[in-house]
Parts: structure tokens; C-alpha cells; sequence
């Protein structure tokens, strides 16, 4: 799956994917982060985009970097205990 997603705990809207492990390494997950991610900046018109990646996810942090996004720093979300990386796509707004 992947979709855009507005969590309370984040400024932004945030793109999520996740992917059954038979089908992760193929590709697909850029394709479809890419075409989510086009989606939300040119037809919802949004200006900035974050994202989050658990903090030893190296797969989906490289993924983050290949769509432009840079990480930001790390945090815990609310009922969470463990912190997760926290990626925006325009660190020029942070």
C-alpha cells in the first residue's frame, strides 16, 4: 500500500507506504511513493510533504532520499515508545 496520511502528531501530511516482503526489492515501492508523491504536489497542490521510517529501515530511508526528502530529526509519536526518523521533503520551511 501507499497513501498519503494526516496524523495528528505531524505539521504535514505524510506519504506511507508498506509492502508484503515478497514483493519489497522489485521496485515498486519508489513507483508507487513517486506517483503518490506527484499526486499530492500537483493535483492536492500541497506545498510540503513529511514522512516517517522506523530508524533502522535502511530500504525505506535510501527510498525517502531517491524522492528528494531529507531527514529532519527523530521523534516519538504519541502512545509510541520507540522514535522513528522524521523526513519533509522542503527543508527550507523547517
Amino acid at each position: 500500500m501507499c497513501s498519503l496520511i494526516k496524523r495528528e502528531a505531524l505539521e504535514d501530511v505524510d506519504i506511507g507506504f508498506a509492502f508484503l516482503p515478497e514483493f519489497t526489492g522489485k521496485g515498486y515501492a519508489f513507483e508507487a511513493a513517486k506517483g503518490t508523491y506527484d499526486f499530492a504536489k500537483t493535483t492536492l497542490g500541497l506545498k510540503q510533504l513529511a514522512a516517517i521510517t522506523n530508524t533502522d529501515n535502511v530500504a525505506s530511508i535510501n527510498l525517502l532520499r531517491k524522492l528528494g526528502f531529507n531527514h529532519i530529526k527523530n521523534v516519538t509519536l504519541p502512545g509510541e515508545t520507540k522514535p522513528v526518523c522524521l523526513f519533509t521533503d522542503n527543508v527550507l520551511n523547517n
